[in-house]
């Protein structure tokens, strides 16, 4: 695998993150939706800098399914998300490729009348959207390589490495040779 975002990076730039959505966000009751599972560590991380009163909540998708490196059907569920009327939302995700993921959660919560909804994402994948939707917020933009680390997985391995790596094909079970640089 090739390190392409080390720990130091991401912790970095998800500060720079914190620090305009806290500046776009209204000083009252935020609703943070992540879409989980390869959310976990960026929404973390991100609702760590953030100071304004919030609730957390969680959708569950799925658009790779097993070993595939490329998404499938997509599959979700906001039925177990609590009331989102008249709140102010903000949609955070791990990454945002194809954008089917993203556009069709945030349509299903902008159903649900929100006060506003904002998205944010760690990664924009340099690729061709299925979608007219972009996120309000990009950490990082990458070429079209699977990636790991950092919440993103390969069959569920990886999620727990601190840096983004791009895998390689035959390197499913390895790791990179030179480790991430630590976080001050």
């Amino acid at each position: 695998m090739k390190i392409l975002l080390t720990e130091r990076q991401i912790y970095s730039r998800v500060r720079e993150l914190a620090d305009e959505i806290q500046s776009s966000l209204p000083r009252q009751d935020v609703f943070v939706v992540g879409i989980l599972t390869g959310c976990l560590m960026f929404l973390a991380d991100l609702v760590r800098h953030l100071d304004t009163p919030m609730r957390i909540g969680f959708v569950v998708a799925q658009s790779y399914h097993g070993t595939a490196t490329t998404a499938g059907n997509l599959e979700y569920n906001v039925k177990s998300l609590p009331d989102v009327a008249g709140k102010h939302v903000l949609l955070v995700d791990d990454i945002f490729d194809s954008g089917q993921t993203l556009a069709r959660i945030a349509d299903e919560i902008a159903a649900c009348q929100p006060a506003s909804v904002r998205s944010a994402v760690l990664l924009e994948k340099d690729v061709q959207r299925a979608t007219d939707f972009f996120p309000d917020l990009v950490g990082f933009r990458i070429p079209a390589e699977f990636v790991v680390g950092y919440g993103l997985d390969f069959d569920g391995r990886y999620r727990n490495l601190p840096y983004i790596a791009a895998l390689d094909a035959g390197d499913e079970y390895s790791l990179p040779t030179a480790k991430g640089d630590v976080t001050p």
